[in-house]
């Protein structure tokens, strides 16, 4: 067939069956595995012998590029003239191959040699991650393009050395999950010739021993599947009872009457980036299955969570920095905040720092939005446009905490005798701890969540109940507001 066909007929018939691969995948059951093989090992097989009508002789070195809807691949030959010492790289999109071409044509009594590299990237739907035979309380996932390399039009296809392939991760790479290198083995995934040679978040390089149809699956216990399960519920709760305790403290801060010494424009505008944030994520994640076709809608949301967690930061510091002000001038609290730092001034700092990271990050690394979860990728270190503000801003909230606490004690010293140095202390204490808690503490159980269960679970009630914590902190134990509500006063406040 390869042999009497030219290669305008082989490109045409190329497309046409790459064309109708999705349409036979969607006309079969999931459930149908003999007819899932029989039409992935026959899509492979035509695939093959069409690519191999393309190869034509040459002297020296020729390449061939394919493009299609749902396959593309390089093909490389090389003659008895070749000068190259070694070929390049041959690519594609997701996923490349180094191969010694060079010694496999030495082996030939025709010096020549040629190398077909192909990259599925709807294969999975065929050629299942569940027809790798091992335990069945392993989760399979495809993690990767599937891709074949094969050796069309050479006599000896003996390799002279193991070919490495880079496949480059097409999911969101789980850290307990464990990684394999497999081969399609006519009617099953298997290990057999191959190892990971290298792993990262991003890629995964396999070295096999012979040509074939590749790929990464990756295997996860389904008991931790039943887990996040358990982890996606407790969230759900807790983000629903921090958003009910975020609205009562915006409630709280515009319906009562504040002293005029009190300013709760940043508490506001925490609550609000805050309340949007968790709430767009929570509406993100219920209808993810949805949102996650639409490539541009799942960038936008996660530039937006990106702008408002990071307002959210910013909005923290900037009660830090008023706190501050407060314990530093405490005979002119009102009129210092007025001068120096007015409600206009703080909402174009609060939420303009934040705007500026965002865009900033976006004209660096467009890419970088929109992951599985519709949240900042790994990729390039891009979601350290995040991690890096936040940390900035917990040091500098670290030392503001310091420097208040050695502030207030100073000025303790020198207050009246008459005041009780054990209720002046509660407050230094109590105060000190509420901000650091409501400011960001939280977060920081977040950079040593990684295998720890227990942390993963304390970082999520934490982070989801800032709202809470704030209106507990400004709203409960307020003295004003329990006045305004002819409530007893707390004795600690």
């Amino acid at each position: 067939m390869a042999g009497l066909m030219s290669t305008e007929v082989a490109e045409n018939f190329l497309k046409i069956v790459d064309a109708t691969q999705v349409k036979v995948s969607e006309l079969v059951s999931a459930e149908d595995k003999s007819k899932l093989v029989s039409y992935g090992n026959t899509y492979l097989k035509v695939s093959e012998r069409l690519v191999s009508a393309l190869v034509t002789p040459t002297q020296t070195h020729n390449w061939l590029n394919i493009s299609l809807s749902n396959t593309e691949g390089k093909v490389f030959m090389v003659g008895p003239q070749v000068t190259l010492e070694n070929i390049p790289r041959l690519d594609t999109t997701n996923s490349s191959v180094d191969i010694d071409l060079i010694g496999i044509a030495k082996n030939n009594n025709e010096r020549s040699a040629a190398v077909a590299f192909m990259s599925y990237n709807t294969m999975e739907n065929l050629l299942k991650p569940d027809f790798f035979n091992t335990s069945n309380d392993m989760i399979k996932t495809m993690m990767s393009a599937v891709i074949s390399a094969t050796l069309p039009k050479t006599t000896n296809t003996k390799l002279t050395k193991p070919v490495n392939f880079t496949l480059k991760h097409i999911r969101e790479f789980d850290p307990s999950g464990s990684l394999v290198c497999v081969y399609w083995n006519i009617s099953e995934w298997i290990v057999d010739g191959c190892s990971v040679l290298k792993t990262n978040s991003s890629y995964t390089v396999c070295s096999c021993d012979h040509l074939s149809t590749f790929a990464i699956i990756m295997q996860t216990s389904r008991r931790e599947s039943e887990s996040d399960s358990l982890m996606e519920l407790l969230n759900l709760v807790c983000v629903i009872v921090g958003l009910v305790f975020f609205s009562l403290a915006l409630l709280t801060f515009a319906l009562c009457q504040w002293s005029p010494g009190v300013n709760n424009v940043a508490r506001i505008n925490i609550c609000i980036s805050l309340l949007l944030a968790h709430l767009l994520f929570l509406l993100t994640q219920r209808f993810l299955s949805l949102i996650k076709p639409l490539q541009v809608l799942c960038a936008v949301i996660s530039g937006l969570l990106h702008f408002l967690f990071l307002s959210g930061f910013v909005w923290m510091f900037i009660e830090a920095v008023l706190l501050f002000i407060c314990v530093k001038n405490l005979s002119q609290i009102s009129s210092k905040k007025r001068e120096v730092l007015s409600s206009g001034f703080l909402c174009v700092i609060g939420y303009l720092v934040a705007l500026v990271v965002v865009c900033v990050s976006v004209g660096l690394v467009p890419e970088g939005y929109g992951s599985e979860d519709c949240w900042l990728k790994q990729d390039k270190g891009f979601i350290w446009s995040f991690l890096g503000p936040v940390c900035v801003i917990l040091a500098l909230n670290t030392i503001l905490f310091i420097k208040i606490v050695i502030t207030l004690n100073s000025t303790l010293k020198k207050l009246n005798a008459e005041v009780s140095q054990m209720k002046q202390t509660k407050i230094m204490v109590f105060k000190t701890l509420a901000h650091c808690v409501v400011l960001g503490c939280s977060w920081i159980l977040g950079f040593f969540t990684n295998g720890s269960k227990v942390l993963e679970i304390l970082f999520l009630i934490l982070n989801s109940q800032q709202g809470t914590f704030i209106f507990l902190i400004y709203c409960v134990f307020n003295n004003e507001v329990r006045l305004l509500l002819n409530l007893p006063a707390c004795s600690f406040l």
